[in-house]
C-alpha cells in the first residue's frame, strides 16, 4: 500500500501545464477482442513516456467508472503531446492504427474520447492522502501559511 502523506499537501509546480484526459468506453463488453487490445496498450505508452524526460510528459492517473477507463495525464505542453501522438517511431501511433483497424472489423464495440486544456493556474489540496495527482506529477509541499485557502493556493 501507498506510503500516505499526513497533513495537508499541495502541488508545487511554475510554468506551463497541459492537462490531457483520454478515456475508453466499452460499449460491448462480450467483444474483449475489440477492446481488450487498446486496453493493454495504454501502460506500454505510459511505461514508454515516463522513461523519457524529454517527452514533457508528468505523470498520469487512472480511474475506472461505469463505462470504462479514464486516464487524466500531466504534461508540460501541448505541442509535447501532439509530438508524441505523431512520432512514427513511438508506441501511439502503431497502437492507434491497430485500434483503427478492430474498429472497422467490430463497429461499435469500443469508443474512445480525449480532451486536452491548456492550464493557466491550477489549485489542489490532498489530506491524508498518498501522493497524487498533480502533485505526484510535479512535486509536493505542505499546505500552511499563505496556501491555506484554496483561492490563496490558486492566486500564488
Amino acid at each position: 500500500m501507498a506510503r500516505i502523506a499526513r497533513g495537508r499537501w499541495t502541488h508545487d509546480h511554475a510554468g506551463d501545464l497541459t492537462v490531457f484526459l483520454i478515456g475508453m468506453r466499452i460499449n460491448k463488453p462480450w467483444r474483449p477482442d475489440a477492446w481488450l487490445p487498446a486496453f493493454l496498450a495504454m501502460p506500454r505508452m505510459l511505461r514508454e513516456l515516463a522513461r523519457d524526460p524529454s517527452s514533457g510528459f508528468l505523470g498520469s492517473r487512472m480511474t475506472l467508472g461505469p463505462g470504462g477507463p479514464l486516464l487524466v495525464q500531466y504534461w508540460r505542453r501541448t505541442e509535447d503531446v501532439y509530438r508524441y501522438a505523431g512520432d512514427r517511431e513511438a508506441a501511439h501511433r502503431p497502437a492507434w492504427a491497430a485500434f483503427n483497424r478492430r474498429a472497422r472489423r467490430v463497429p461499435g464495440a469500443v469508443g474512445v474520447w480525449h480532451e486536452t486544456y491548456e492550464v493557466a493556474r491550477a489549485e489542489s489540496v490532498y489530506v491524508d492522502m498518498p501522493t497524487t495527482g498533480l502533485a505526484a506529477a510535479t512535486s509536493a509541499r505542505p499546505v500552511g501559511g499563505r496556501l491555506d485557502r484554496a483561492a490563496d493556493r490558486l492566486a500564488a
